[in-house]
């Protein structure tokens, strides 16, 4: 599915919780098991710009998924993905862990003169229970690192003065909508019930 171009049809919306995306697209993926329907395509993040995910990633909305291999540095031609030190657990409805979320912002240039921009990315990782078998074990008896392990990643673009940083879900209001909701706002300052 590399070079394709991803499409939803008309009308539909990916719209998955953090849960459905570790246990319904990641884990089958890393686990080498059949993904129906296998709409996520794997891109490789170091040629991948942000600003250039449409037509390669799924897009739904304002956010890209991919696939992608994981790998400690991760820049690309005009920059590179930085850690902001968030990372947060996914976890299922049975409250059962099942992946962590980590969240990275784009940077263009290279440190230290480098500018932070608007870009997020989320990326998911299975847990280490789940995603490392034994012959990754070192002696020590913690996991060795593997650069083939697969990660979902999700991309949007933050939109000034957006307070949402978790989901990236809530998308910014078009002025006509805020001029609509504006009058709404004043419609119910002036209603009065009788008594």
């Amino acid at each position: 599915m590399g070079s394709e171009r991803v499409n939803l049809p008309p009308g539909f919306l990916f719209s998955p919780t953090d849960e459905e995306l570790v246990l319904h697209f990641l884990y089958p993926k890393a686990s080498l098991l059949p993904c129906h329907p296998n709409i996520i395509p794997d891109l490789d993040l170091s040629l991948s710009q942000p600003f250039q995910l449409n037509g390669k990633a799924l897009s739904s909305g304002n956010q890209f998924y991919f696939f992608t291999k994981y790998k400690k540095k991760r820049a690309t031609e005009s920059g590179y993905w930085k850690k902001i030190g968030v990372t947060e657990s996914v976890v299922s409805a049975a409250g059962k862990k099942v992946g962590i979320k980590k969240y990275l912002v784009f940077n263009n240039g290279e440190a230290p003169h480098d500018t932070e921009t608007s870009w997020v990315m989320q990326e998911y990782h299975l847990c280490s229970s789940g995603s490392h078998n034994t012959s990754r074990i070192n002696t020590r008896g913690t996991p060795k690192p593997d650069a083939s392990e697969w990660v979902l990643c999700r991309v949007y673009e933050k939109k000034r003065g957006s307070e949402d940083d978790d989901e990236g879900g809530n998308t910014e209001l078009s002025w006509m909508d805020q001029m609509y909701m504006s009058t709404l706002d004043d419609e119910e300052e002036e209603i009065t019930f009788p008594n």
